[in-house]
């Protein structure tokens, strides 16, 4: 039997805790990856690409707003892309203005997180362990940086040494 112990000292088992999961999103201007983390967030996995700009008329949002709903979901974690030199990007003003639109399109809770590197460390990812088609599927690097993201995330909130939220 898996049991879980609290900081207060509460001991149970892993079947008795419920909790939701989180999302990761790794926002870009062109696609933006998905990542989703088990219900007892202990672990990120990646989960779809979404092409930012579409002609079916069904925008971002409202497919990680269903995907929320899908898999049961109360937290969104959004990559910021923080420069190293502390000014603000273009890019990080749009991630901040998707995170507002994600907060109005769903009940979940929104945090920006800084995912500085995510993409380069998905790409070494791809380069050590991919064949060569895969290599060229950029839809794989953003998966793997939002799963990268997601997984340092998660690792910040059960006390581990991570890069932490924007703006700490």
């Amino acid at each position: 039997m898996n049991c879980l112990k609290s900081s207060s000292g509460i001991t149970s088992t892993a079947s008795e805790v419920t909790r939701r999961r989180v999302l990761g999103i790794d926002f870009g201007t062109r696609r933006i990856g998905v990542a989703l983390s088990d219900p007892l967030r202990f672990l990120a996995r990646r989960l779809v690409t979404i092409d930012r700009v579409r002609g079916d008329g069904e925008g971002p949002v409202s497919e990680i707003a269903a995907l929320c709903e899908e898999h049961d979901v109360d937290t969104i974690v959004v990559g910021f892309p923080a420069r190293t030199d502390g000014r603000d990007s273009e890019t990080g003003a749009l991630a901040s203005a998707f995170a507002d639109a994600l907060r109005q399109a769903s009940d979940c809770r929104v945090e920006l997180y800084d995912e500085r590197y995510t993409s380069v460390l998905a790409s070494r990812v791809i380069v050590e362990t991919a064949s060569k088609k895969k290599k060229r599927d950029k839809s794989l690097v953003d998966r793997i940086a939002a799963e990268i993201l997601l997984q340092d995330w998660l690792d910040r909130e059960r006390g581990g040494l991570t890069a932490g939220p924007c703006g700490s």
